[in-house]
């Protein structure tokens, strides 16, 4: 795993030590190793910048940017099944002086073209230079497991892992795309392709970026989607056979995940997703497999009890990572630097803490994320599979009128319910899912915490809503089922610009490489054709995946509500943090800026603290934004 960046400079202005610079602040992505590659043509100067963190080949044979012939490479990723794609390029006569997956991508380019990234089982960001053709390509992972920026403007290109990147190259222009910040108030991040400064963008997952530097055109061009798996018909296997398949890939996909020449180790939550990736892995393997669960107890964040009981059934070597509420607060302020990209996530802060301690037993963690997406394990699925048609049929008029007496209500008031996992912030959400519950409306409604309406009165100027995942219409009608239709969408916005970016920049902090077995993309494009029953059957979510995990762990282990890294926000924002938002989110500020309306932000602000609690979440996106301001607008 690594860190890159670099540019296209058709002015011809960009030197080496621009580079340089750009790569200085992903050391943390890449601390063991830098590498820089000026090349300069009749029409432009490429630079190419690295930051290295061994996992493969770790001797200079695997040191990027790395030149084969006319192709230059700058990378960040793995590609799992390097070494089957080596043993055939070996058989086609090339010859390798190392043992690194960056010099097998080389070849395959060599021998293949753009079209051998179709071969590749991994995770990555990488960008080729074509001197011969003159062509350059940014090419992103099917998931979007690797972040890809670039930026646009004044015959300059620039493209990184991380925004923070751009702001040391001196032709940078910082300016703020108003509309990103309304996309990130409603959804806690900025959806892709979008991104928080004007003419800058993220390569779309399962995408490339092809530049021909003689014409300077651009085309983003597709090379794999995950509709095109839904829209397949449904599978005609037995659920048995199913089960049997499903596990065969799964465990290829874990296997695959432990190639390297570094210490390997597995976040256990102690929940069915991580469970199961423990489980096919240990039960395959000699030596035990190192665990790793964190805990922060003063907030009742916990899974601690639950991973144990796990690890000590599948005998694992397991560790127990125990942090103080004040830890966890400490990290507040570090936030903005690592996510350089308002993201309001607040399981960022236990990610990031489970990664540091990790880190110092292993360089390379294992996470089971895209287990909800792929196999239906969110409660939204289940909410709109008991209630969606329901609730169509109660009448606009009862709906409203519940509405009416929710608002009336503070969710802090409601004895029993308020004290449950994540409910303040469901209550809010419950509001505008009753105001329109179509299909549609519900997965917009529990993925927004502000409506396109509220966005009027929040933003002090008018604003264009983004194109972003949540419009798409690619799912066949006939194909179309409420299940596969929001777990498509999860797996393109949710998954993508959450959670994806928070184990990314959670991991890097760290410097440990952050691996998804989970989200190989063999297992999508199999689960997608799998009849839904398959997936969610009497209540059951995850059904295929349960019952392959029950074969390994008890059911009694592993039956207990989804816990989630939940943080008490309401509380910190009613005491530790009370001080940060009285600092960052007052009135001279908000006006100076002029992007808020500062009446909206002072009555959500009075009210949260006048007992609102369901406001949380809301004035937590406004500390998040405005602590990134401070960071990357004011300085």
């Amino acid at each position: 795993m690594c860190g890159i960046a670099g540019f296209i400079d058709f002015n011809k202005k960009s030197t080496e030590l621009n580079v340089k610079s750009m790569i200085e602040p992903l050391t943390h992505r890449g601390p063991d190793g830098e590498g820089t590659l000026l090349l300069n043509n009749d029409h432009s100067i490429i630079g190419l910048g690295h930051k290295r963190l061994s996992i493969i080949d770790l001797s200079s044979n695997g040191k990027q940017p790395m030149s084969f012939g006319h192709l230059h490479l700058t990378y960040n990723g793995e590609i799992y099944n390097f070494q089957e794609i080596k043993n055939e390029l070996v058989a086609l006569g090339h010859s390798f002086s190392g043992e690194s997956d960056t010099e097998m991508i080389l070849h395959a380019y060599l021998e293949w073209g753009i079209k051998a990234i179709e071969k590749f089982i991994g995770m990555f960001a990488i960008v080729i230079f074509d001197e011969k053709q003159n062509e350059l390509f940014l090419i992103r992972d099917r998931a979007g497991v690797k972040p890809l920026f670039y930026y646009c403007k004044n015959n300059l290109i620039l493209f990184t892992s991380e925004l923070k990147a751009f702001h040391k190259h001196p032709h940078f222009e910082k300016e703020l795309d108003l509309n990103a910040v309304a996309a990130y108030m409603q959804y806690g991040n900025v959806p892709t392709p979008h991104c928080i400064f004007k003419n800058c963008q993220k390569v779309y997952p399962g995408h490339y970026l092809k530049i021909e530097l003689n014409l300077k055109n651009q085309e983003q061009i597709q090379y794999w989607n995950v509709y095109d798996y839904y829209n397949k018909p449904k599978s005609k296997i037995s659920y048995k056979e199913a089960k049997i398949k499903t596990e065969q890939i799964l465990l290829s996909a874990c296997k695959y995940r432990m190639v390297a020449d570094v210490p390997v180790g597995i976040f256990l939550s102690g929940g069915y997703d991580s469970s199961t990736v423990s489980a096919l892995l240990q039960s395959n393997s000699a030596a035990k497999l190192k665990t790793f669960t964190i805990g922060v107890p003063d907030i009742g964040l916990n899974e601690a009890p639950y991973a144990k009981d796990i690890a000590s059934h599948l005998g694992t070597d397991h560790y127990e990572i125990n942090c103080s509420e004040q830890e966890a607060i400490e990290m507040v302020k570090d936030l903005p630097f690592y996510y350089d990209e308002p993201f309001a996530d607040s399981s960022a802060i236990p990610t990031t803490l489970v990664s540091k301690m990790a880190r110092k037993e292993v360089t390379v963690a294992l996470s089971a994320d895209g287990g909800d997406e792929i196999f239906g394990g969110y409660n939204r699925y289940d909410f709109m599979l008991r209630y969606g048609k329901k609730l169509n049929t109660v009448p606009y008029f009862l709906r409203q009128f519940i509405v009416t007496i929710m608002n009336s209500i503070s969710s802090d008031k409601l004895p029993i319910l308020k004290n449950k996992y994540n409910f303040h912030n469901r209550y809010e959400k419950l509001k505008t899912v009753l105001k329109d519950p179509s299909e549609k409306e519900i997965m917009l409604s529990l993925s927004q915490q502000f409506t396109d309406e509220q966005m009027k009165n929040i933003m002090f100027k008018d604003t264009a809503i983004l194109n972003n995942m949540f419009q798409s219409d690619e799912l066949q009608k006939h194909r179309k089922s409420p299940l596969s239709y929001m777990m498509a969408i999860d797996f393109q916005t949710y998954l993508l610009d959450d959670i994806l970016q928070k184990v990314d920049r959670a991991t890097m902090t760290h410097s440990l490489e952050g691996r998804e077995p989970m989200l190989d993309h063999r297992i999508l494009e199999f689960a997608a054709q799998l009849p839904d029953s398959f997936k969610y059957y009497k209540g059951i979510k995850k059904r295929i995946l349960k019952d392959i995990t029950h074969q390994y762990i008890p059911k009694e282990l592993l039956d207990r509500p989804k816990m989630g890294f939940a943080i008490p926000i309401a509380s910190w924002l009613n005491n530790h943090l009370k001080e940060y938002v009285q600092h960052y989110i007052n009135k001279e500020k908000i006006i100076r800026q002029g992007i808020f309306q500062w009446d909206f932000v002072v009555k959500l602000k009075s009210d949260f603290y006048r007992g609102r609690k369901e406001y949380d979440t809301k004035l937590w996106y406004f500390l998040m934004f405005q602590m990134w301001y401070d960071k990357w607008m004011n300085n």
